[in-house]
């Protein structure tokens, strides 16, 4: 399993950005896939998860303004942000799981598998 993440960058406050997970070494539709992020000095906070029937969950932090999907011709998975927040400021990784034991947003940063991660700085 290998997660390359991208699209990170610097944004204003209200601006979006949309984040890429390139998955190779096994097929994302047969896994729970989902994002993660952790601001310095903070603890990992899951924020996005997909199901293989394509369910998604959310946290409350960031539902309403992010959107979670895949394309599975091209084995990626994708976290649209909308309406960023300083808060948002964080490294986001996206993360897989084979089991899906873990059903809840709240619960990514437990799944198996994570990428490096991506930087995502909104100012104010």
């Amino acid at each position: 399993v290998h997660l390359v993440e991208s699209g990170g960058g610097s944004v204003q406050a209200g601006g979006s950005l949309r984040l890429s997970c390139t998955a190779s070494g096994f097929t994302t539709s047969r896994y729970c896939v989902g994002w993660f992020r952790q601001a310095p000095g903070k603890e990992r906070e899951g924020i996005a998860t997909i199901k293989r029937l394509g369910s998604t969950n959310y946290a409350d932090s960031v539902k309403g303004r992010f959107d979670i999907s895949q394309d599975n011709a091209k084995n990626t998975l994708y976290l649209q942000m909308n309406s960023l927040k300083p808060e948002d400021t964080a490294m986001y990784y996206c993360a897989a799981d084979q089991w899906c034991t873990y059903p809840d947003a709240y619960a990514v940063m437990r799944y198996s598998d994570c990428g490096q991660g991506t930087q995502v700085t909104v100012s104010s």
